[in-house]
């Protein structure tokens, strides 16, 4: 089993800037792609920004130039810098990890979220 343990919501004014951290732990052999996805109120859950083991990021064209992924492999750990932040990113931000386990059996998990609510 993984546990992702995710830190750094908060409520921030408009044009503010905040820090999440995702830390993955348990039984991991490695880790492919590690992200975050976004669900605000009566909205779906989406992609705001994805990184892969092998360097390529993929970000969410609402987030592109503001918001920033990075990640310590040491650590197991993801990070989204996000910046020059909008009312219309506040959402429950979720980490996600695809996970290979030792026994080489691949699963996808999900944190249990971390609210970002951005003020005008």
């Amino acid at each position: 089993q993984v546990q992702l343990a995710e830190s750094g919501g908060g409520l921030v004014q408009a044009g503010g800037s905040l820090r999440l951290s995702c830390a993955a732990s348990g039984s991991i052999y490695s880790i492919n792609a590690m992200g975050w996805y976004r669900q605000a109120p009566g909205k779906q859950r989406e992609l705001v920004a994805m990184l892969a083991s092998s360097g390529n990021t993929n970000y969410a064209d609402s987030v592109k130039g503001r918001f920033s992924i990075s990640r310590d492999n040491a650590k197991n750990t993801v990070y989204l810098q996000m910046n020059s932040l909008k009312p219309e990113d506040t959402a429950v931000y979720y980490c996600n990890s695809g996970v290979v386990h030792h026994s080489g059996r691949y699963s996808y998990y999900w944190g249990q979220g971390t609210q970002v609510t951005v003020s005008s």
